[in-house]
This record gives structure tokens, sequence and C-alpha cells, in this order.
């Protein structure tokens, strides 16, 4: 089968389009042929050899793989050949790829591959952080920093269905423009931040932000919280991973609250698998929609890796065998 390879840590550029050995279903897995494989801003840090963990080389990078099964490994019993799923899996980036029966999730009739992908890593962040993390409460405000890519148009369209005004921070016009289409009350920029914010929540700040930024932005945030507010950690698209000056949180009386999505799946499997069910279910009824910003050849992942990683992305994007 083509895949993407991955033969050393380096530069983007080094990405290989090329054949490798078809994978097999083991026990409680599912082989499924791809029909879309999401795009992550992480990706792009795994194959240069930034990100927390280091897979041995060479490998296939990808996390998210929609599609249908045509083939089931032994004790498997949810799944039959012929279904589609989505799941959570290594080597996504392939014309085939395995998944564990566990974490594999039956689309709703219908349902687009790439709207299936963006559910898991992007829409699945973004949940649990409002949910389980934030609390998030109808009628609170919630700030959400890099609010055009995938993980941010997501947050603005649970923040909504969960009863939150929301204020989006994109980078430019356009971005801020996209934020307002996704349902977002308000849409600005980074400069004079904490004044603009101060100014739409009537001088209370927020009471939750949503951080995948870092940097300049959660600087800002760490000044403009409201009491008892949460100021969620995402990631750190800008680069910086900021210092906090804890004497604020102490004045304020708001949180610092860390958001690791993969661990937390682990953790409480349970937990994870209501969130999904009740996102799919938003889904089926129309009050949430991923925003796909394009499909690509599998062979271009380098190309749009490249644009996810220059946070010149907007939505959610697929690539497509």
């Amino acid at each position: 089968m083509k895949a993407i390879i991955c033969e050393e840590f380096g530069p983007l550029d080094d990405l290989k389009y090329g054949e490798v050995a078809d994978p097999v279903a083991g026990p409680g897995q599912v082989l499924i042929r791809t029909e879309a494989s999401g795009v992550n801003y992480p990706d792009g840090l795994l194959v240069q050899g930034l990100y927390q963990s280091k897979p041995d080389r060479p490998f296939t990078p990808g996390s998210e793989v929609a599609g249908e099964i045509i083939a089931v490994g032994e004790g498997v019993t949810r799944f039959k050949a012929g279904d589609r799923v989505v799941t959570y899996c290594s080597a996504g980036y392939a014309e085939l790829a395995v998944g564990s029966e566990q974490t594999c999730f039956a689309l709703p009739e219908g349902m687009d591959a790439a709207d299936a992908c963006a559910m898991i890593i992007a829409w699945g962040t973004s949940h649990h952080a409002l949910k389980q993390r934030a609390n998030l409460q109808a009628g609170e405000t919630l700030v959400i920093f890099g609010a055009a890519g995938a993980t941010g148009t997501a947050a603005i369209q649970i923040g909504k269905v969960m009863g939150a005004k929301v204020i989006a921070v994109c980078s430019s016009e356009e971005k801020q423009k996209i934020a307002l289409e996704q349902g977002a009350d308000h849409a600005i920029g980074y400069d004079n931040l904490k004044d603009e914010v101060k100014a739409l929540t009537g001088g209370k700040g927020a009471d939750v932000v949503y951080d995948s930024v870092g940097g300049d932005a959660f600087k800002a945030a760490s000044r403009f919280m409201a009491p008892g507010g949460r100021l969620l950690i995402i990631g750190f698209a800008s680069g910086e991973i900021p210092q906090l000056p804890v004497n604020l949180t102490l004045v304020k009386e708001y949180s610092v609250v860390g958001v690791f999505w993969g661990n937390w799946t682990r953790r409480e499997p349970q937990a994870y698998l209501a969130n999904m069910d009740e996102l799919f279910g938003w889904y089926t009824a129309g009050k949430i929609k991923p925003l796909i910003e394009g499909r690509y050849p599998l062979a271009d992942a380098a190309e749009v890796l490249k644009r996810v990683l220059g946070r010149g992305a907007v939505g959610k994007i697929a690539l497509v065998p």
C-alpha cells in the first residue's frame, strides 16, 4: 500500500511517499480502508522529533482515520467488514490502517469521513477541555485563542452549544470573519487583548480562556481573568511556553488548568466514550458541523503539514488516498 514514511526525524520535506507492507488486523483490531486521514499540529512536531513521544524509525505518522472496515481480527464483536468507522490510531497517513476495536466509533449514516476525523482529536480535545476541565456553564464568557483553527472552531461551536458567550481571538480579519461564521459572538485580534476583553465583558474579564497559543496571548489572559475563572492550557502554537506570575492567581482567585486529552482518554475510557456519544449526537441533530478547509492527496502530506505548523490552516484538513 501507499503511505507517508518518516525515515528519520528531520524537516518535513524529508517525508517520503512510497510503498510499505499492508498492515494486518491482530486480535481485537480492525483493518480499515482509509477514506480520510486527519491532519493535526502534533503530527508535524512528531516527524521533526519535537514531540513528547519519539517513535522508532521508520514510521508512518497520522493518528486519525475514517473509512470502511475490510477485515476484523480475532475476538472483534462490535464491528464487521463493511462497517464505516473512525478511530484514534497510529500510522494513519496510509491507504490502509489498523485500529483497536475499543477506540473505533461507528459513523452516523452518511457522515463525511473528514468530518469524522475532525471529531477525534480536535473536537475531542475541545469538548473535554470545556466540559471536564473548565466545567463551562451557560451564561459564562469563553475566550478562545487560535479560534479559526481546527480546535478553535470546535471550541466555538461547542461553547455555543453549552450556552456560553464566545469571544474569538484570531490573527487576521479574514480569520475573525470565519470565527463569526462559526458562531462566535465577537471576534478580535491579539493587539490590545486585555483591554478589548475587559471592554466586551463590562470589566469582569473572562470566565474561561481556551489557550492553544501561549506566548504573549497567555500573558494577556493571566491579567484579564475573572474571579473564579479557568485558564485552560491546550498548547503552545506560538512556540513560546510562557511563565506565570502566580501572584495574579492569588489576587484574582482564578485557576490555571492543564488539558491533555490523550492521557485522559486512557485514564477514563468510559467518560471518553460518553463524550464521543454526545459529540456524534450533536452532529446528528445538526447542532455542530466541523469546518473542513480542504481534502488533499495523501502524497501532499509534507506541504499540508507546513501550513498547519505555520498557523496558516483554517478549520480541519484531511488527507485522502
